[in-house]
């Protein structure tokens, strides 16, 4: 079936035969699940770039995730009420009221969700977890009989775990003694985090929807349930499970990608990394390409707050989230036939011409100053060690034999909580993807402490 505006949504919750009648509710309830969830709560006290502070309050995963949350709701509200007026779905009675009253909610909850998979110790606790498995595909006698456990399949979830991937399993995989259908979540919001749509084999660094991938091989069924539903495209890869984006997505990056931008350069002027200067004629720059701005005005009262240089540039920060939020629907709108035929092959913020020069120079001084100053790095080395040392005791623990393990690999899986237990008969890779369900999902805090009782640093 081809894909349509009035065939890519659906009120339907995954692992519910039976939702209520009324979608606007439906999607309502989405955002509520993933407040009050302990994933959520636990993204405060994960890394996000600058290390949790001590003194100076910069951004960490949670707060983040509200405010591309609230990005995401703008973005809905502006495309939402557009898609609303086109011909075909103005005089359908289902696709009107949701892209009038609903796509905001979804993008909303889409965003907030979109983190729920990232590990601890901001971006190199990805590579941390996958570095064990790594250090093991060697030509060594007892590490190809390891690596002999896995399928091809599996040994590439295994060696480049990827965040998006967890997402959707922390979203939809049941626990023991939980429901069915983990979050429970309408497929419209869970369709909005899938950001690359394919399984790890299937990956390729030049392809943007493929650049990473969105699911592990233990979820395969859920993912495509979840494309079969929402009526996504199959991309044409020979013996691949792959799939174009979802449209609702490339708006869920968006919101991600403003705020990350934005809120990092000003979390840099906090920390002063970055001067007022730089900062300020950044935004300034961007403010300049919004039509709805007068910017001799907002220089001016930036001028004025300069007295509190941090109020001066939360208010500067303001107006570039708000010109970049138009910009990106502007060109969702532009694009919105080749975006719904899945042939668009740009994120929004890079197809912004007149804004490509300031969003380049933001990057460039991002990794430059903000991504390599010191105290991201020496988290990041840190991180490396504690969670790869986790994966390695817990894995190693995992897959010796029950019969052979000794007194420490006991006590080491008695320290695993019952939701991520295993039963001693299932494959080497379904048991490892309960570890890594431990591990991905711990805070900075607990898997330091963790560590150092594992290694006797601290008891």
């Amino acid at each position: 079936m081809e894909m349509t505006w009035n065939n890519c949504f659906s009120p339907k919750r995954f692992g519910m035969q039976k939702g209520q009648d009324d979608i606007r509710t439906q999607y309502e309830r989405d955002w509520d699940r993933i407040i009050f969830s302990s994933p959520f709560r636990r993204l405060q006290n994960k890394t996000q770039v600058f290390p949790l502070p001590e003194e100076v309050f910069v951004h960490n995963r949670l707060t983040h995730s509200l405010e591309v949350s609230s990005v995401g709701r703008s973005l809905g509200k502006i495309i939402g009420k557009k898609i609303s007026e086109l011909p075909q779905v103005k005089s359908d009675e289902n696709a009107r009221p949701f892209y009038r009253n609903s796509l905001k909610n979804v993008l909303s909850s889409a965003c907030l969700a979109h983190d729920l998979g990232n590990p601890a110790f901001g971006h190199s606790g990805e590579e941390a977890i996958s570095k064990y498995f790594k250090k093991r595909d060697t030509k060594k006698p007892e590490d190809i009989e390891f690596k002999a456990m896995f399928s091809d399949a599996e040994w590439q979830d295994l060696i480049t775990f990827e965040g998006n991937a967890n997402a959707l399993r922390v979203l939809t995989m049941q626990q023991h003694d939980r429901n069915k259908g983990g979050f429970r979540l309408t497929y419209s919001t869970i369709g909005s985090i899938l950001k690359y749509p394919c399984e790890s084999l299937a990956s390729d660094k030049k392809i943007l929807h493929r650049k990473k991938y969105g699911y592990f091989k233990i979820d395969e069924e859920v993912f495509l349930d979840i494309a079969n539903e929402l009526n996504m495209i199959p991309d044409d890869i020979a013996s691949r499970i792959a799939y174009k984006r979802h449209p609702f997505v490339y708006l869920v990056e968006a919101a991600d990608d403003i705020s990350y931008n934005i809120i990092d350069f000003e979390d840099a002027h906090r920390l002063g990394i970055l001067s007022y200067e730089e900062v300020s004629s950044a935004f300034l720059e961007i403010i300049s390409h919004n039509p709805k701005d007068n910017i001799e005005w907002v220089t001016e009262q930036a001028e004025i707050l300069k007295g509190d240089p941090n109020e001066s540039i939360a208010y500067l920060r303001a107006k570039s989230i708000n010109a970049l939020i138009h910009k990106c629907a502007d060109v969702f709108w532009d694009k919105k036939e080749d975006i719904l035929k899945g042939i668009y092959q740009k994120s929004l913020i890079e197809d912004i011409p007149e804004l490509q020069s300031v969003m380049q120079r933001i990057e460039k001084k991002s990794i430059e100053k903000i991504y390599n100053a010191r105290k991201v790095v020496e988290l990041e080395i840190a991180g490396f060690r504690i969670m790869s040392g986790l994966v390695e005791d817990f894995v190693f623990s995992a897959l010796t034999p029950e019969n052979i393990r000794d007194k420490e690999q006991k006590k080491i899986l008695q320290l695993l909580p019952k939701q991520f237990s295993f039963d001693e008969s299932s494959t080497p890779y379904v048991k490892v993807m309960h570890i890594i369900d431990f591990i991905s999902g711990m805070t900075d805090v607990y898997a330091l402490k963790l560590y150092r009782n594992l290694r006797g640093i601290e008891i």
